[in-house]
């Protein structure tokens, strides 16, 4: 009973009970306690996820945490796009480029200032950045810059065999770096001083009925994340309209909310003195959001015979080159500085204030 009292089991359920309810619809004070009551499930979610990650060890542990937030991405960004129609046609190219520059200027520019201020210098494995990095730049130039100059199909659209062969790339070069994370490579991506012996002792502190609580109470808050996201995203696209903002402002925001579990965590490492973590987390997440996410809104539109814009333009495409090329040199040498953490904090800020003033 005293499992079931839990504020991270109790906010799940209010959310349930508060979305059946119908009061959400033409109530400025219930969407907005539908606001608070989604943030407050994402940080359920994060909570059971990381029991979970606790008993399965890492680096398992930041895998499930990026592929339970993938699952959240790809369920958002696939009911909009059915319920929204033709209106939607970008929206998941919007999430995904926002993502991405959230994830690698944002997530690991606040990592390496924080964790530098706290500790001055930490170290990481520049295997395993090269290992990500590697993946996920691949995966961005199929998914995001290739569209935009073939020739099949005009516009910054695929045809349907570039689209099935560019969602079968991204699935094979995601499998690959999970092998190397889980198997192959698995000590790169290790914090230093961990081995299975760690592993095996956290392993027994998380019981089995304490296992599978978090196990179906990370369904349910991942479930109810997407409903409510789902439910608001007409209040918040009408509120950024109102004020004259670039629609495209409504996949930065879904993607905000999206990493928000996963910024908390790495952050929470870096502070910690576990950038390996921070950077698992980071690069982990870019590839699964990118990876699983495009894969999955491809099969979709293809049954259904929707369209989707991938392709970006080309000021997106050199702001998203510039934000990998400062990654790519913070994270070469397997020591953080906070220089580098300030400029990916400027490239961040960069993105959103190009967007809003084009």
């Amino acid at each position: 009973m005293k499992r079931l009292l839990q504020w991270t089991i109790i906010i799940p359920a209010l959310s349930w009970i508060l979305f059946f309810s119908g009061l959400i619809e033409g109530s400025s004070i219930f969407q907005i306690t539908a606001s608070i009551l989604l943030i407050l499930s994402v940080m359920s979610a994060v909570h059971h996820s990381e029991i979970i990650a606790e008993r399965v060890g890492e680096p398992y542990g930041t895998i499930i945490l990026a592929i339970s937030i993938t699952v959240i991405e790809v369920s958002i960004i696939i009911s909009l796009m059915m319920s929204d129609g033709p209106e939607a046609v970008s929206l998941a190219r919007d999430t995904v480029y926002a993502a991405t520059m959230l994830i690698l200027n944002g997530i690991i520019g606040l990592c390496l200032l924080i964790g530098g201020l706290k500790h001055y210098e930490q170290n990481f494995s520049a295997s395993s950045v090269t290992i990500g990095l590697v993946s996920l730049i691949s995966i961005i130039v199929f998914t995001l810059v290739f569209p935009t100059f073939t020739e099949s199909v005009s516009g910054s659209y695929y045809s349907e065999p570039q689209l099935v062969f560019a969602s079968i790339a991204c699935i094979v070069i995601y499998s690959s770096f999970l092998f190397a994370q889980t198997t192959r490579y698995r000590q790169y991506f290790l914090t230093e001083g961990e081995d299975e012996n760690d592993h095996t002792a956290k392993r027994i502190t998380i019981d089995t009925k304490t296992f599978y609580t978090s196990l179906v109470f990370l369904i349910v808050s991942l479930g109810i994340v997407v409903l409510l996201a789902k439910t608001l995203s007409p209040t918040i696209e009408s509120i950024i309209v109102s004020y004259r903002l670039p629609k495209s402002l409504v996949g930065v925001i879904i993607a905000i909310i999206i990493l928000l579990p996963e910024a908390v965590a790495a952050v929470i490492a870096a502070r910690k003195n576990r950038l390996q973590t921070s950077i698992n987390l980071a690069l982990g997440s870019a590839l699964a959001s990118i990876g699983l996410t495009i894969p999955s809104v491809a099969a979709v539109c293809i049954i259904m015979d929707m369209p989707i814009i991938l392709g970006l333009d080309i000021k997106s495409i050199v702001l998203l080159a510039l934000s990998v090329f400062t990654v790519m040199l913070s994270l070469s040498k397997g020591k953080s500085n906070i220089v580098y953490g300030v400029v990916l904090l400027v490239n961040l800020f960069a993105f959103i204030f190009l967007m809003i003033y084009p």
